[in-house]
């Protein structure tokens, strides 16, 4: 594993060891889902359950959204301690966990407190490791392929500690947040070992959602300036129609994830699909959306040089053909292509995103543009979520319509926009050659 991490100089520069990381990481969060799901949804019957979940999303979804936006600007401030952030984000986790491990059994409502204190403490994480990743690149790899070699890290130690989770709550239902506290306790002796460079902020700025206008009293005097000479606030807007409109349809996207994750969890345990039983219905689910989260982020790496906005529009291309499909003939086989290409255009369009805030964004901004975006990406979640738990299960076919309407929307928004950005940049590079 070691030679893997280590392969095309990731070694040398450091990048080999922050993949490590986000495989313990991952590990811990699925550990901490495996006890979640366990009392929160599968040890109660599905009415009950519907409340409980949709209580979870109150209590501590809620909070998350308005905590999140927080966390980039907070995290901006100490540039020159996220490796002690994220060691602080893993130990956080690690206490959280045994915190957690005692009301797990019970259910109370004490467990929902620690199940945001953890949601934001993985947030916390995820946005310190999008700002360390450009310190970490070594020469001969991308942007976009050093993050599709994290995420597939992150994915592989999922699927390895799903079953060992399901092992651990046979033991007793706090066991997989005991394991999760060992594994962040690992993270966070790991997060000390990565290499210096990353406390470096030398040449960043902070980039914002919505940029300040430039001021129109005198010339410029270069990139993150008004013309006045004073430095304005640089943001994901200034960028150009390319990343605004990625982002519109990677939000789509994403709430198309958040909607069939809470739809079909509860739909198939509720109407498991036509012979199977409900256990096996959701696995059978749940292993192709990984197995196509992990062949999108193959693909993107492999199409990373292939135009992004026309990616990202065939993205939305085919998640919109599945979830109409799956809506005309529900069965199956529709169902489980519809969690395939959910998690194939998921990992497709994020890594698309990247490339394209790669490309776009100044360089002094691009380490914080990363993590506005990412936390877009996870608000968009949280409300296809909401709509995933709130439809009534007596007809499959409405849900797959409105997931297909989702997805329609994000596409009639930005498609136009995406490709006009695609012909324009041909047309640069063709006067330009």
């Amino acid at each position: 594993m070691r030679k893997t991490t280590h392969a095309h100089g990731a070694g040398e520069s450091g990048l080999g060891k922050l993949i490590e990381l986000h495989a313990v990481n991952s590990a811990g969060d699925m550990l901490v889902t495996v006890a979640l799901a366990s009392t929160v949804f599968f040890s109660v019957p599905t009415g009950e359950a519907r409340g409980r979940v949709a209580l979870y999303l109150l209590v501590t979804m809620a909070p998350f959204a308005l905590l999140a936006p927080v966390v980039g600007p907070l995290l901006d401030r100490i540039p020159h301690g996220r490796r002690a952030a994220m060691a602080g984000a893993m130990l956080a986790r690690a206490l959280l966990a045994l915190t957690m491990a005692g009301a797990v059994a019970t259910g109370g409502l004490e467990l929902y407190p620690a199940a945001l204190g953890v949601l934001v403490s993985s947030k916390a994480y995820g946005v310190v490791r999008s700002a360390v990743v450009p310190r970490l690149l070594p020469p001969r790899i991308s942007l976009v392929k050093a993050n599709s070699r994290v995420t597939l890290s992150g994915l592989l130690a999922t699927g390895l500690a799903a079953p060992i989770g399901a092992g651990l709550h046979k033991l007793g239902p706090s066991w997989p947040l005991y394991g999760a506290c060992a594994v962040f306790v690992v993270g966070t002796f790991l997060s000390f070992s990565l290499d210096h460079k990353v406390d470096s902020a030398k040449g960043e700025l902070k980039a914002h959602l919505v940029a300040e206008a430039a001021d129109s009293t005198a010339s410029g005097t270069g990139a993150g300036y008004g013309r006045t000479g004073k430095r304005r606030r640089l943001g994901l807007r200034t960028a150009g129609s390319s990343v605004r409109t990625g982002l519109i349809a990677n939000s789509s996207v994403r709430a198309l994830s958040g909607f069939l994750t809470f739809f079909l969890a509860f739909l198939l345990r509720e109407h498991p699909l036509s012979g199977m039983t409900a256990a096996f219905s959701l696995g059978m689910v749940a292993v192709a959306a990984g197995t196509g989260n992990a062949l999108g982020t193959a693909l993107g790496a492999w199409l990373r040089d292939r135009g992004p906005e026309v990616i990202i529009t065939a993205v939305l291309a085919c998640a919109l053909a599945a979830t109409v499909t799956a809506t005309a003939l529900y069965g199956t086989v529709t169902v489980a292509a519809v969690a395939a290409t959910a998690g194939i255009v998921q990992a497709l369009g994020k890594l698309s995103l990247d490339a394209l805030i790669q490309r776009d964004m100044p360089e002094a901004v691009r380490t914080s543009a990363f993590a506005r975006s990412e936390t877009l990406m996870q608000m968009s979640w949280v409300v296809g979520g909401a709509i995933g738990i709130s439809l009534p299960l007596t007809v499959p076919e409405v849900g797959m319509a409105v997931g297909a309407g989702i997805v329609a929307l994000g596409a009639v928004t930005t498609v136009r926009g995406l490709l006009a950005g695609a012909r324009r940049r041909g047309a640069t590079r063709t006067r330009v050659s």
